[in-house]
């Protein structure tokens, strides 16, 4: 995480309480940490729980890298647009990432809708139970490959939570750790073919136009 931090302690509105807030394209941000202080740490949680945002990415071609976004609830909202967050830290305890980027690393409206969170080569860890998503929209879509998962995660893995039965596309594949196992997963979890996983999961599912590779630092893709 970066050692720059920015921390405010904004609450109610998830759209304006952010501590960090981008609406402008093509930008990269590098070594910041972005906290929302309200109810973090956990151990300081004594006000009412209730949105509490620590950065809001809302332009498109928007690159993190070794930063960090620290808070309790809805700790990053990325919301729109395509975003890459490399070696980053998020930490939170209730929908701690959410929104409808197309981001490499939901809430898609429709099924002609490209975005998705993909979880490529990252680390699932922390105290007590967790789910890998839940249905925030009707198409969500959320892929972890090739990532660890400790015993965080809980056996059944997601929650189509008011969207049961719409085309939520939740997926891992080729992940490791005591949170990997998927015996119990539910019924409904995806299993994509070769070819659409590397779809996602190629750095191209967010990178039109090579923006990534046009920016000013090298980042390993």
């Amino acid at each position: 995480m970066g050692r720059t931090r920015v921390v405010w302690n904004g609450h109610g509105s998830i759209l304006t309480s952010a501590t960090f807030t981008s609406l402008a394209d093509n930008i990269l941000v590098s070594g910041i940490t972005f906290m929302n202080a309200y109810n973090y740490p956990p151990s300081k949680n004594v006000n009412p729980v209730m949105p509490a945002v620590a950065a809001r990415i809302s332009g498109d071609q928007s690159a993190f890298h070794e930063c960090g976004f620290l808070g309790y609830q809805d700790t990053l909202l990325d919301d729109k647009g395509k975003h890459y967050f490399s070696l980053c830290t998020v930490e939170g305890a209730v929908d701690f990432i959410f929104g409808n980027g197309q981001s490499i690393y939901e809430a898609r409206h429709t099924p002609d809708e490209t975005s998705g969170f993909v979880f490529k080569h990252c680390s699932v860890r922390g105290k007590g139970h967790a789910l890998l998503g839940r249905a925030w929209k009707a198409y969500s879509r959320v892929i972890y490959y090739a990532s660890s998962l400790s015993n965080l995660v809980v056996p059944r893995g997601w929650d189509a939570w008011n969207f049961v039965g719409h085309e939520i596309t939740f997926v891992e594949e080729e992940c490791e750790g005591a949170g990997s196992n998927k015996s119990k997963r539910v019924a409904w979890e995806k299993t994509l073919t070769r070819q659409e996983l590397k779809s996602f999961t190629s750095i191209s599912y967010i990178d039109s136009g090579g923006w990534i590779r046009r920016l000013p630092i090298h980042i390993d893709v």
